[in-house]
């Protein structure tokens, strides 16, 4: 893609948990944790492809560790690898009582971003390279990820996930 280089997508995101946020037990309703889990992604994504995105798909969602009314919720997202229109974003997610200083992770996820134009037409969105071998092995394993999420979602068929059907036939060696 011509234009400006990707910008850095490491965002972080921290929001306190007010009583507004909470069921009956005190505890942050899973759904406005996946709203602001999204917005941290959506920023993360659209600084990587400096376009709009949307959301396109959720991965597994699960719910470690409740968390409680007062702590405070930190979110990490950040592009593990950039597709031909689409961007796969890691968040981790983080309570903390900053009372007690206890802190403990809660969740992580991983979601994907389609960029589109002002028509709302998907369009191609920067390439990245890893660096690190965390950013490494994150975007070895989104192909992966990629083929899972396409054949829950019925866009492609088994057979044809190569990377997917590699790890079971090498397990079996």
């Amino acid at each position: 893609m011509k234009g400006k280089a990707p910008k850095e997508s490491l965002i972080t995101m921290n929001e306190l948990v007010l009583p507004n946020d909470t069921n009956t037990l005190n505890n942050l309703m899973g759904g406005r944790l996946l709203h602001w889990m999204d917005i941290a992604a959506a920023i993360s994504a659209q600084k990587h492809c400096n376009r709009i995105v949307v959301t396109a798909s959720v991965d597994n969602v699960s719910f470690q560790h409740p968390i409680k009314l007062g702590d405070v919720v930190t979110i990490n997202a950040k592009v593990t690898r950039a597709f031909n229109t689409s961007v796969e974003v890691r968040l981790d997610v983080w309570a903390e009582n900053i009372p007690s200083g206890h802190r403990v992770k809660s969740n992580e996820a991983y979601y994907t971003f389609v960029a589109v134009d002002q028509s709302g037409r998907t369009i191609p969105v920067p390439s990245l390279i890893p660096e690190t071998e965390e950013e490494k092995t994150l975007f070895d394993g989104a192909l992966r990820r990629r083929q899972l999420r396409l054949i829950l979602g019925g866009k492609m068929k088994p057979d044809d996930a190569t990377e997917l059907k590699a790890l079971f036939t090498a397990a079996k060696q």
